[in-house]
């Protein structure tokens, strides 16, 4: 047995996906202060729609779709940046967990509509968000590289 234990086919994954490793733990540690900091800049009341969370999840929905475009049909991005923006970053800043705990939170709190309305127009709006960072980058880039 090694003295670090482990399968030496793993420590070799490990060195090859370091840098990848740390991008992606770098900006997740700034997409979710930036969360946290919208959170705490616009604070939701009890029972009521939270506005934060939404305007969060939507717009990092939005810059998902410019960030494909981007890296899949503009740039020659170098390997990391899309770990580091897309994963990383995106991936802090987003937040499917709160999204569903404030969804229980306000069905439990008897605000049925409430819940439902943010449930269904969050999806609805993330999704339009992602669609229209997409065309509206690509539209963009077309005319710029025409």
């Amino acid at each position: 047995m090694r003295p670090t234990g482990g399968h030496p086919q793993y420590h070799q994954a490990v060195i090859k996906q370091g840098g990848v490793l740390a991008v992606v733990a770098a900006g997740g540690v700034l997409g979710a202060l930036a969360r946290y900091g919208l959170g705490v800049a616009f604070p939701g009341r009890a029972g009521g729609f939270p506005w934060a969370t939404f305007a969060v999840n939507v717009s990092g929905c939005l810059l998902i779709g410019v960030l494909v475009v981007l890296i899949t049909e503009v740039w020659a991005a170098h390997r990391l940046l899309r770990p580091f923006l897309g994963t990383g970053l995106l991936g802090g800043y987003t937040t499917f967990s709160t999204y569903v705990v404030d969804t229980t939170r306000l069905a439990g709190a008897g605000a049925a509509g409430t819940a439902l309305a943010y449930l269904f127009g969050t999806m609805a709006a993330a999704l339009l968000a992602t669609y229209l960072g997409v065309i509206g980058t690509r539209a963009v880039t077309r005319r710029r590289l025409a």
